[in-house]
């Protein structure tokens, strides 16, 4: 599973975070099923636009980098990340695999010298065609996804011949029908390819700040084509030592606007050199602010380490999977992210596991009881398993959530109805409090991937012993294995409330 690689022209930001913490929750999940999974994401450190960066910063780009990249791995740190990679486009591994795919895809003869002219913008490092430039403000020749004017660029490049393409990778995704998710993001990937193929530059003479063409060093890999080789040059290849293909063919999360980098030119490069394209893409919308996309150009950055301060790395972890169906656009509000918080995570989630501390504590000496085998829960939990597993696998967290969460509403409304902290503690009681102490069992491990913290919290509130993320699926969320005698523990409240 991987993210993009982030451009270290700026320091991680909401957007940034979105798609990793989706990734992280989806490769969690994975593990839970007991799969071999690999989670990777890094830094794109190469082009024009860091060259520029440096230069105006007095530093070598080498040295901008350097400071900038660190900063994106300490975020994931701090946001609970679990990558077992983090791949810098600077590092040797990289510009060996770089190397090994040009050669490749130039002695199959599908790179070739040209001169080319037209219109660049920096920013997406990307030529565009007049009809796909914008006016902005009043301004024409716009680029369409960064809104600023583009540059008149002219030079001889070598060219990839993509234009060669177009009948393979139609054919490729008509065999592979399930690779590019959801539906609707795929149909566009496919309207690019059907609506014809330009070749596209792959090095420039004027841009020193890159990686050698391994066959003519006055030229330097243009940024797409050195970017995207981060994917295999984790898994080794490029590297005699390795077999990348343990690891390949990967699934890749990516955002809404790198749609033709990533499923249109990546899988033709790939079929050019002779090696599978990738298995899956899952294509996420923009979490945008008043409605623009993040960007350091439209000074609407928000720092998501901020916003831990105010919900907590869970609470914030869970809106981001939560709030929106990933393909669609979501629009990040404070007001949305307190209210998810609240509704969520301090009524439903925190209440829960309060009240049944608080019961058994009250009513069964502090211990756990045993779950009855046939309760009304038993079947709630299995819809919950079986739903929450399904839209993991179809990498929709918000869905999967949304049915773990059912199960959390059928256990409060279970309590609601018998009402257990009325009774007087016996038989009744006890086998109430059972059912509910091993749905919270189910429920910690289902949330786990989204919340692990707090699903680890619960897990030993609740007298279970050792970490929450060892349990594997999908039998530990069979009915009926919560043990009685546990300790219970009510603890400090899980989420309080938040005033906005």
């Amino acid at each position: 599973m991987t993210t993009p690689i982030y451009y270290v022209n700026a320091e991680p930001h909401l957007g940034h975070a979105y798609t990793t913490i989706i990734g992280d929750a989806i490769t969690r999940w994975s593990r839970l099923m007991g799969n071999d999974t690999k989670f990777l994401t890094g830094t794109d450190e190469h082009g024009l636009k860091i060259q520029q960066a440096a230069e105006a910063a007095g530093v070598t780009p080498q040295a901008f980098t350097d400071e900038i990249a660190p900063k994106f791995a300490a975020a994931w740190d701090k946001l609970n990340i679990a990558n077992d990679d983090f791949i810098r486009t600077t590092e040797p591994r990289h510009r060996a695999a770089v190397a090994e795919l040009l050669q490749r895809c130039y002695d199959a003869g599908d790179i070739e010298l040209d001169t080319f002219a037209g219109k660049y913008c920096v920013a997406c490092e990307e030529y565009y065609s007049d009809d796909e430039l914008i006016e902005v403000d009043g301004t024409e020749g716009c680029c369409p996804t960064h809104r600023t004017p583009v540059e008149y660029f002219e030079e001889e490049n070598y060219f990839f011949r993509l234009s060669r393409f177009q009948d393979r990778l139609l054919d490729w995704y008509a065999k592979h029908p399930n690779a590019l998710t959801p539906e609707q993001r795929g149909n566009e990937a496919l309207g690019l390819i059907r609506g014809g193929l330009r070749d596209f530059s792959i090095s420039r003479t004027s841009l020193e700040w890159g990686i050698p063409l391994p066959w003519d060093d006055k030229h330097v890999t243009y940024v797409w084509f050195d970017a995207l080789t981060n994917y295999l040059a984790a898994v080794g290849f490029g590297d005699d030592t390795q077999d990348y293909t343990d690891w390949w063919p990967a699934t890749h999360l990516i955002g809404k606007d790198i749609v033709r980098q990533h499923c249109v030119y990546w899988p033709a490069m790939l079929l050019s050199a002779g090696i599978e394209p990738p298995a899956r893409w899952a294509i996420g919308g923009w979490l945008l602010v008043g409605g623009e996309k993040m960007s350091k150009t439209s000074g609407n950055v928000v720092d998501p380490l901020d916003l831990i301060d105010d919900v907590g790395l869970d609470g914030f972890r869970y809106y981001v999977l939560a709030e929106t169906a990933y393909g669609n656009d979501g629009d990040f509000t404070y007001e949305g992210l307190v209210g998810k918080y609240n509704t969520d995570l301090a009524n439903n989630l925190g209440n829960l596991a309060a009240r049944v501390a608080t019961v058994v504590t009250k009513k069964c000496g502090g211990l756990g009881t045993a779950p009855d085998p046939d309760s009304v829960l038993a079947e709630a939990a299995r819809t919950a398993f079986t739903d929450t597993a399904k839209f993991w696998d179809d990498l929709q967290p918000s869905k999967a959530l949304d049915a773990t969460w059912g199960l959390i509403r059928a256990t409060n409304g279970y309590l609601e109805q018998n009402e257990p902290w009325k009774a007087e503690p016996g038989d009744a009681v006890d086998a109430v409090m059972g059912d509910a102490l091993e749905a919270l069992r189910i429920v910690a491990i289902l949330c786990s991937p989204a919340i692990p913290d707090t699903a680890q919290a619960v897990w030993e509130r609740i007298g279970m012993t050792g970490l929450v993320v060892d349990q594997r699926l999908p039998d530990a969320a069979a009915w009926g294995q919560y043990p009685a005698g546990n300790e219970v523990i009510k603890g400090d409240p899980l989420f309080p409330r938040i005033k906005l």
